[in-house]
């Protein structure tokens, strides 16, 4: 009796501490009642990720999608973040006319996306992460209306393309440099979901080097694996690599993020 007694007072006095547990980090799968009780004043960062629909190689259209989302759920404990439904429609550049493929406009998405930013400073973030999986012309829009919005409301932005600011770690890992739906990117996927990978589809005939700046340009760009550098970035789909190459990436890129708050904080911004 007395050791049931323990029991129960020990749970009694550990329920606070359950309370403050949020039951999910997702935007879109939380209540208002329970978003009011922990934004802002147990959570201000938001990680909000972008992307597109275009062709990957072997991989899903929408891997600038799945990518970022997936980076957001991995690091959002660790990071204390909440995370903001992911905008799958984006910027879609010289692989447009590829099937199911979708292009927004800029002058479409700049607003939307403003909008979006906006919304998120309106609900308490004060620091609003882009976790952006898709590059070209939207990475330039999303930098641009990121600076006008902290300027504007005074909230603290940051925009990361994830595999270029972890270009390292894929020298790390794989030795060579990666592309576009490249050995980096298809890793990446595969990591997360290998049935969105379809090796028994890919031949190498199916990448092409990206072009030397003022050499030639050509659209559509003949191959959805568009390489970095001639003769690296073929998928090679080990799946130890690919587990070893999300779990560096993310860190990297949970590292960048923490790095960056701390020194806003520092500055007193």
């Amino acid at each position: 009796m007395k050791k049931l007694f323990l029991f129960q007072l020990l749970l009694w006095m550990a329920l606070p501490l359950f309370s403050q547990q949020i039951t999910t980090r997702e935007m879109d799968r939380i209540n208002w009642m329970e978003f009011a009780e922990f934004v802002p004043k147990k959570i201000n960062t938001v990680l909000l990720p972008t992307g597109t629909l275009e062709p990957h190689g072997v991989v899903n259209n929408g891997a600038d999608n799945t990518a970022p989302f997936a980076m957001a759920k991995d690091i959002a404990d660790e990071l204390n973040a909440m995370i903001a439904p992911t905008l799958n429609y984006g910027i879609t550049g010289s692989m447009a006319a590829y099937p199911g493929a979708f292009k927004i406009s800029e002058e479409a998405y700049a607003p939307f996306i403003r909008d979006i930013l906006k919304g998120l400073a309106r609900n308490g973030f004060k620091n609003i992460i882009i976790l952006n999986g898709h590059g070209g012309g939207q990475t330039a829009v999303l930098q641009k209306v990121a600076e006008d919005i902290s300027n504007e409301l005074g909230v603290r932005t940051l925009v990361i393309n994830w595999w270029s600011y972890a270009s390292d770690v894929t020298m790390e890992v794989f030795k060579e440099d990666g592309g576009h739906a490249g050995l980096n990117e298809t890793a990446y996927i595969q990591a997360i979901d290998p049935t969105l990978v379809h090796k028994e589809k890919y031949n190498a005939d199916m990448a092409t080097a990206y072009p030397k700046a003022g050499t030639y340009s050509a659209v559509p760009f003949p191959s959805s694996i568009g390489l970095y550098q001639e003769g690296q970035g073929y998928p090679n789909f080990d799946e130890v690599q690919a587990k070893e190459y999300f779990q560096k990436v993310n860190a990297k890129i949970a590292g960048l993020i923490k790095e960056t708050i701390r020194k806003w904080d520092m500055a007193g911004l």
